[in-house]
């Protein structure tokens, strides 16, 4: 049977695992859509914004680091929030991730529809109609190709990336350049300092700015298909996870600093989501200013690819453990590939993208779905980073080092999701309410359900 093949063990390596961690969170592309929501929120303290959450994620990226030793499971953190704290919670955790993943292929499609745009259409940028068209033939075609396997999906994540990263250095390297001297925004201490905070401007900030790193744990959700290694040595998905956020959090920063001396509040405000091309726009000539939109396409590529990766392998291990309906578990016997899981998402994407096309503006979808999106992220990674902190709490008694690593970065960091999520349910308009919580909410009709399947072949 096509389930008896299962998924293609020992595909990726630590490189490639790192590669994925990378792509998953689209630097490019989260610099392009998120900066001028960030800064609408925050001004200048996007900065320091930025930093903090990235101090947070690390916290979390230890629990799961440090989770990932109870076993290398495709449903990650799903699985295993469910062997500390229970299968109910464990089935929450993937569903956050599974709600924040298809809202996402609407505010990742998007910028990739409005990039291809500004390059063979640029009157159409603005049309909803025509954005939301193009969305859904980038996220048919990433389909096509997430399904076909993951090793055709990793060798088109290491070209894209790669592109990427040399036209994202050569902005960086040029802005530093031109505008080192001359700034839009004179840098300032102010900008990192944590006495710039109000709590309210925390978490506004936090909450925009952990979308930024959303995306990095794809790595885990991959440990089946990733080599083991030796049984004594870190796996290799968790050594891709932490060198993509050490990697992450210093671009990002960089990164910010960049537009802020580049751009004006203004040219952020009118950039929406071509903060990349604003800025290259400033520094190129045609047609060489286009790389920035280039850049954008690919990072977006990449990162609805490593979100339909991270959604289908979450939805087969929910599915093979029976808390989803099983036939979400099966694999193609070719591709080895959880295809139906797959298939869903895609569906669900198209059919989100097409309804939120009602809605007055692009701009308007972007910061619902990105909002939303935070939300979701605060609440998953925040049960990993708890239980990571309840299952290993033997260690604050074997030094300071295994007590800050498995037990007080991860609890800290969690506690500070909550913070976050909990603080912004009050700002959130209510699209953005209905988005978020009531996402989450709609978990407990599939979750009935399984129990129903459980109880009639009990009969």
């Amino acid at each position: 049977m096509a389930q008896e093949k299962g998924l293609a063990h020992g595909a990726l390596g630590t490189f490639e695992s790192a590669v994925m961690g990378i792509a998953g969170t689209a630097p490019a592309f989260s610099v392009a859509v998120t900066t001028a929501t960030i800064v609408a929120s925050v001004g200048v303290l996007s900065v320091g914004s930025i930093l903090y959450c990235g101090l947070i994620m690390f916290g979390i990226m230890l629990a799961f680091i440090h989770l990932s030793k109870i076993t290398p499971h495709a449903g990650a953190a799903y699985a295993w929030v469910g062997h500390v704290f229970g299968r109910k919670w464990g089935f929450f955790t993937g569903w956050g991730l599974l709600v924040a993943s298809v809202f996402f292929m609407v505010s990742a499609t998007i910028p990739a529809a409005t990039s291809t745009l500004v390059l063979v259409a640029p009157d159409q940028v603005e049309s909803t109609t025509w954005v939301t068209l193009t969305a859904a033939i980038w996220l048919t075609l990433v389909t096509l190709v997430v399904t076909k396997g993951i090793k055709h999906a990793s060798y088109a994540q290491l070209v894209l990336t790669a592109i990427e990263t040399v036209v994202v250095f050569a902005i960086i390297i040029a802005a530093f350049m031109k505008y080192g001297g001359q700034p839009a925004h004179a840098p300032s201490f102010i900008w990192f300092s944590p006495f710039s905070f109000t709590p309210e401007l925390f978490a506004t900030g936090a909450l925009t700015a952990i979308f930024f790193y959303w995306g990095w744990d794809v790595t885990m959700n991959l440990s089946e298909e990733t080599k083991s290694g030796r049984k004594d040595e870190t796996h290799p998905a968790a050594k891709g996870a932490f060198w993509a956020m050490v990697n992450l959090i210093l671009f990002f920063i960089l990164m910010m600093i960049v537009v802020l001396i580049a751009l004006s509040d203004q040219e952020i405000a009118e950039a929406n989501t071509n903060v990349l091309y604003a800025v290259a726009n400033k520094l190129f000539p045609a047609p060489w200013n286009y790389l920035a939109v280039l850049s954008t396409i690919l990072s977006t590529i990449g990162t609805i690819e490593t979100q339909l990766l991270q959604f289908s392998r979450s939805m087969f291990a929910m599915a093979r453990d029976e808390m989803l309906h099983p036939r979400y578990a099966r694999i193609h016997p070719e591709w080895q590939t959880p295809w139906i899981a797959t298939g869903v998402i895609w569906f669900m994407g198209v059919v989100l993208l097409f309804s939120s096309s009602y809605m007055p503006s692009v701009k308007q979808i972007l910061a619902s779905s990105i909002l939303a999106i935070g939300f979701q992220i605060c609440f998953y990674m925040g049960l990993a980073g708890f239980a990571c902190a309840w299952h290993y709490r033997g260690k604050l008694r074997q030094g300071l080092y295994q007590a800050l690593s498995y037990v007080l970065w991860p609890l800290l960091a969690a506690l500070f999701m909550v913070f976050i999520a909990l603080y912004s349910i009050p700002t959130f308009d209510l699209i953005t309410n209905l988005m978020g919580i009531g996402g989450l909410v709609v978990g407990f009709v599939p979750l009935g359900l399984g129990y129903f399947r459980k109880r009639q072949r009990a009969i």
